[in-house]
């Protein structure tokens, strides 16, 4: 029997929870129809959800349609739950997406459909609510092939059989072919597209009626497939909970093997694991295995391999966790962006309150409970407001305690905007340990990232796995505001153990210093959390709705009209849009929309007024030191975090890039984005420029190919800068001007001797030019970019026979080569070899000729394989020759040497 793990996620309100009542019933697995509105749905099972007609909690339950048998998980879909919902998506073999037929795709349908893409997890979409007046089946589809993917396709009967194969043919090159030569596409084929993620099969109907559900469910059953499993066992965690008796709940999916009772499971990984360390390693045996279908459980004696059960008897498993052969799962991408205190009654014991508060962290993780010892309060992190209520009545059920909220406040996160190294040293009496780590900006979401490059004759592998479970195990803070750091990757890059006296401990103590001594030199960035947001509003209201996005910091792109309404899409800062769409409901009439969804982290909007208000003193936490430990005559001594590189005991070799450097970096990243402009555009862009300034006056009247240059006379010697070109009549010249970085960051080989020594590069392209000269006699002005060198004065030099030119401070080769065209294109032909595309209009208006990178080099080859053959040419006429004029003897000594 075919065992699928299917996941039913949805915006809220969409009818999620009303379709799998739907499904269950329609399969027999439940009698009777359950409603939301009448509080009886049977996935439903705790009185919050049903007194808020919401699901907060995911649940399983169990559904055997023919030859499969399916663990459906419903899942919450209100965006105040999304970590409960993100979790689950690591165990699903398939996803059931519902979007409401009056909607369409909403804010949040849009970040479900991101996770489904980054879960890769193949996906059925079932639009709901169809039998509401206004539902356009047709346009629904296109705003879903718009917005979602061009692959979703309507899996309807009704439609042709010919034209729906072939429009599935259309999403596979091998199936297309198969299509063409047979007609048919067969069960199997679909199967595999669905599998694969390049369609996904759309269903109409209405699941409070019945209507399109059994359908839906036929298709569930022809075109899903089982997942392979291994042998070996593995288990994902990724739920925990309680029972009404207390026990503790651990919700795992069986992704190999079998699972029996009285196991004994560990979190025991292989050697080569950085988890290994004794006190973190558990063992434990399963007490009991339930298999869940709505509040009711059956208790088996095993679970197989694609089973999802709920085990008693673990006490240290985590969602996330992998057992056995399963590996952990990465960091949710959702995150709480909002922390409020927890105000207590004044009889409650604070310390007492906080061990109970750690269980909901221990089953919600992303709350993170935090203490603050000096103002001996608690605070957690939120999605919203929504949150906050449920979490009332949630700690009022479980542990009789009425708690209040105190106003939410943003959470902030810190990151750096250039590499540096930090240095960390723990040398009391009888310790010693020393780390160095690079750290280095990443990008926008990323998170944070932990890798070695530390050779293990400077220090022993498991002293550097030690040091990267020492940078995963805390959650490091910044040195602006306290806040979590994010976006960097820390690499080890040096450190020093001491036979005799290092011991683990001393390693976490330096690691943590090194960080915090890199934090405190860095040029560090305070980030906030961002919305992406579409705004419905009727046309008259755009222009109050534009001006309240500005003002809160926001940005936008310019308004969509569709009729009487307008859509605006754009993002903006969490702090500035909370409370908006009351707002919006005032100032519209209630005929406003917003839906907002999380964009991620993004560099705040008013990070000096948040620094000034929070008011962290970075040196003052004596949690986070940022000093180090040194040893001198027997006794150990404080060093500040700025004289630490003056005492420490190793030296990585790392060193800040010089200004020079920061130039070619910056130069490398522009010269990257105008790659792949070839020569052909040249006619595109010609007709723009027509249509946009009139036409082209080409001041020689001749028309020439880029790569076609006429000969100079050999005894001209011409100047450079502009203040050289003659006034007087010259002869006609053939000038090529080259963007030097531009060209070598285009050119694999060049780019490669770049990445390890920019000068080199440029001594390399300088040769192979001289050559191309000594071929063509053109007059080769060679630029190169310095315009971020400070104080540097320019530098016009002859390298043989090409002329090159550094380009002052703040002025760019860009610059250079237009002021150079302008003024010699007058009188001569002038070709200009670089591939950035903001050059192209203003050279062809000056008359030049644009020669892109690619194309200047097909032309460098084609003359190095014409010198060749010249060259072979004449050494053969060469030995023709001396064969006929002299003896034998004579040209056997003299032939090795006839090249000369």
């Amino acid at each position: 029997m075919k065992k699928l793990v299917i996941g039913i996620l949805a915006h809220v309100d969409a009818g999620k929870t009303t379709l799998a009542e739907s499904m269950l019933y329609l399969s027999g697995s439940i009698r009777k129809l359950g409603r939301v509105d009448h509080k009886n749905a049977y996935l439903d099972t705790f009185e919050l959800e049903r007194a808020r007609g919401i699901t907060i909690f995911s649940k399983q339950a169990e559904i055997t349609l023919e030859d499969s048998k399916i663990s459906l998980l419903d899942t919450p879909g209100h965006v105040d739950f999304s970590t409960e919902m993100e979790r689950t998506l690591q165990v699903l073999d398939y996803a059931i997406l519902v979007i409401s037929g009056s909607d369409g795709v909403q804010g949040h349908t849009e970040t479900l459909w991101r996770l489904l893409k980054q879960y890769n997890i193949p996906t059925f979409i079932f639009i709901n609510k169809m039998d509401l007046n206004g539902t356009d089946r047709g346009a629904l589809l296109a705003e879903l092939k718009k917005l979602l993917n061009d692959g979703c396709i309507d899996f309807s009967k009704a439609q042709n059989p010919n034209e729906f194969m072939e429009n599935l043919a259309v999403y596979d090159e091998a199936l297309l072919d198969k299509y063409i030569e047979s007609g048919v596409v067969e069960t199997k084929d679909i199967t595999e597209l669905i599998a694969d993620r390049k369609i996904f099969p759309c269903f109409f109907g209405s699941a409070l009626k019945l209507n399109g559900v059994e359908e839906f469910l036929n298709g569930l059953t022809q075109y899903t497939k089982s997942a392979q499993y291994s042998e070996k066992f593995g288990a994902k965690v990724y739920k925990i909970a309680r029972d009404e008796q207390g026990n503790r709940l651990t919700y795992m999916k069986i992704t190999g093997g079998s699972l029996r009772v009285k196991m004994l499971l560990s979190n025991r990984k292989d050697m080569g694991s950085a988890q290994n360390h004794e006190s973190d390693l558990w063992e434990e045996k399963v007490d009991q295995i339930r298999i869940y279908s709505g509040a009711k459980y059956e208790a088996v004696d095993e679970a197989k391999a694609g089973a999802v059960c709920v085990v008693l008897g673990l006490s240290r498993t985590y969602p996330g966790e992998g057992l056995g052969a399963e590996v952990a799962s990465e960091m949710p991408v959702l995150q709480p962006v909002l922390s409020y205190r927890i105000l207590l009654p004044p009889e409650c014991d604070a310390h007492n309150m906080l061990s109970k508060f750690r269980q909901l962290e221990e089953e919600d993780p992303q709350l993170h409970i935090v203490w603050s010892e000096q103002l001996k309060e608690i605070h957690i992190q939120l999605m919203g407001e929504v949150q906050i209520e449920i979490l009332k009545s949630l700690i009022l059920n479980r542990f009789g305690v009425d708690v209040e909220f105190g106003e939410g406040n943003i959470v902030y996160k810190e990151s750096i905007l250039e590499p540096m190294e930090g240095v960390g040293h723990f040398e009391p009496l009888r310790h010693y340990a020393e780390v160095h780590l690079l750290m280095e900006p990443n990008e926008h979401g990323s998170g944070l990232i932990f890798t070695s490059n530390c050779s293990e004759d400077l220090l022993d592998r498991n002293w550097q796995r030690l040091i990267l479970t020492h940078l995963e195990e805390k959650d490091h803070v910044g040195v602006l505001t306290g806040s979590s750091i994010t976006d960097m990757k820390i690499t080890l890059i040096a450190g020093r153990a001491h036979q005799k006296h290092t011991e683990g401990g001393d390693f976490r103590q330096a690691t943590y210093r090194a960080v915090r001594q890199g934090l405190k030199k860095a040029r560090c960035v305070l980030l906030e959390p961002y919305y992406n947001f579409k705004l419905e509003i009727p046309s008259e209201s755009v222009g109050r709705a534009m001006s309240d996005i500005q003002r809160m910091s926001g940005d936008f792109s310019p308004p969509e009209l569709a009729g009487d309404t307008s859509l605006l899409i754009g993002y903006a800062p969490v702090a500035t849009m909370r409370g908006y769409q009351k707002e919006v409901t005032a100032y519209t009439r209630g005929r406003g929309r917003l839906f907002c969804s999380l964009k991620g982290y993004l560099q705040c909007h008013n990070s000096d007024e948040v620094i000034k208000a929070v008011g962290y003193d970075s040196e003052a936490d004596i949690d986070n030191p940022t000093s180090s430990v040194f040893c001198a005559n027997g006794a150990g001594f404080i060093v500040e975090w700025d004289k630490v590189q003056d005492y420490m005991h190793v030296d990585s070799g790392w060193k800040l890039t010089e200004p020079e450097e920061q130039n070619k970096e910056t130069v490398t990243t522009k010269s990257r984005m105008h790659y792949g402009n070839t020569v052909e555009e040249d006619k595109e862009l010609e007709a723009i420029f027509v249509r946009t300034y009139g036409p082209i006056k080409q001041r020689l009247g001749s028309s020439r190919s880029g790569v076609e240059y006429r000969k100079k006379n050999a005894e001209e010697n011409v100047q450079i800068d502009k203040k050289s070109v003659s006034k007087k009549k010259e002869p006609v010249k053939e000038y090529l001007l080259i963007d030097g970085y531009n060209i070598i960051f285009s050119w694999d080989e060049l780019n490669e001797i770049a990445k390890e020594n920019l000068e080199a590069a440029r001594n390399k392209l300088m040769d192979i030019l001289c050559n191309y000269q000594g071929f063509k006699q053109c007059i080769l002005i060679l630029v190169f970019d310095a315009y971020k060198v400070k104080g540097g004065v320019g530098e016009i030099l002859d390298y043989h026979n090409i002329h090159v030119v550094f380009t002052k401070e703040a002025e760019t080769a860009d610059a250079y080569i237009e002021k150079v065209t302008h003024e010699i294109a007058r009188e001569h032909y002038v070709t200009v070899a670089t591939s950035d595309a903001l050059e192209q209009l203003i050279i062809l208006g000056q008359g030049a000729i644009r020669l892109s990178a690619s194309d200047f080099k097909e032309e460098i080859f084609r003359i190095n394989d014409k010198i060749r053959r010249d060259y072979m040419d004449k050494r053969q006429y060469t030995r023709n020759y001396l064969r006929d004029r002299l003896s034998d003897n004579v040209l056997e000594l003299i032939n090795d040497d006839c090249d000369t």
